[in-house]
């Protein structure tokens, strides 16, 4: 996408109720998004991978497979991709489960149009002015980062990230020893800092963690209780000091 990425978006919008999808379809497109519509999981997945669109906004209760399974497949193809959960499922642990599937945001219904649009062009305006779009290579004990080409290797090896996670880990690493709260990473990572309260950072961070460990001899990303994170390469086991691991 170039710099007009935002006015000239496509949006795949997933949803079964016609009254909101045509009330979507509508408004977005008088917003000057390209729209198309789906109405259940598996016109979703065939539509994503024929139109490849830059968001989905992607409701959760659907016919057929769930919009949390529907997100997890369209994640194993597309990394890059922009995915909104909108949904009547507001509860902390749908959320959780949501962003645990690979979604960038949660909306919770009802939501206001203009809320809406603004956490659209959040999102993709941080696709676009993303860590990986600063083209830069980022490296600490065996861990190497390309933010140019999203691609990341530990001990030699590739490292497999969703690219929330990479933009994540590539935040903290662009910046070793600095402590960054849950609030400053999701202005810088997700453009705004909403998702800074709730459980969707120490989840990236889990899974960020987990994915390092099976190759790494380093702790890279502690946590200082309270505050946030921080980046730093210490050779496991000997991470010690007022940070923790995961609380």
């Amino acid at each position: 996408m170039g710099a007009s990425a935002v006015a000239t978006a496509e949006i795949l919008i997933v949803e079964d109720d016609a009254a909101i999808l045509d009330t979507l379809a509508y408004n977005l497109s008088r917003q000057r998004f390209g729209v198309s519509k789906a109405t259940s999981g598996a016109e979703a997945l065939k539509l994503a991978r024929r139109l490849r669109p830059d968001l989905i906004l992607l409701d959760i209760m659907l016919p057929g497979e769930s919009g949390i399974r529907v997100c997890e497949k369209i994640r194993e193809e597309d990394r890059e991709v922009v995915i909104v959960m909108v949904t009547a499922k507001d509860a902390e642990e749908d959320k959780v489960r949501g962003f645990e599937a690979g979604a960038d945001d949660y909306v919770t219904k009802p939501f206001g149009m203009k809320e809406l649009v603004a956490r659209i062009n959040a999102n993709l305006k941080r696709s676009v002015s993303s860590p990986g779009a600063r083209g830069k290579i980022l490296e600490a004990g065996d861990l190497w980062l390309d933010t140019k080409n999203f691609t990341a290797r530990v001990a030699d090896e590739p490292l497999n990230l969703r690219l929330k996670e990479f933009e994540l880990l590539a935040a903290l690493a662009a910046r070793p020893g600095e402590l960054k709260s849950r609030e400053d990473l999701a202005k810088e990572v997700w453009g705004h800092a909403g998702v800074g309260s709730s459980r969707t950072i120490d989840v990236h961070i889990r899974r960020i963690r987990a994915a390092l460990a099976e190759r790494s001899a380093y702790e890279y990303v502690h946590t200082v209780r309270g505050l946030g994170y921080r980046f730093e390469a210490v050779p496991a086991g000997r991470s010690d000091g007022p940070d923790e691991r995961p609380e």
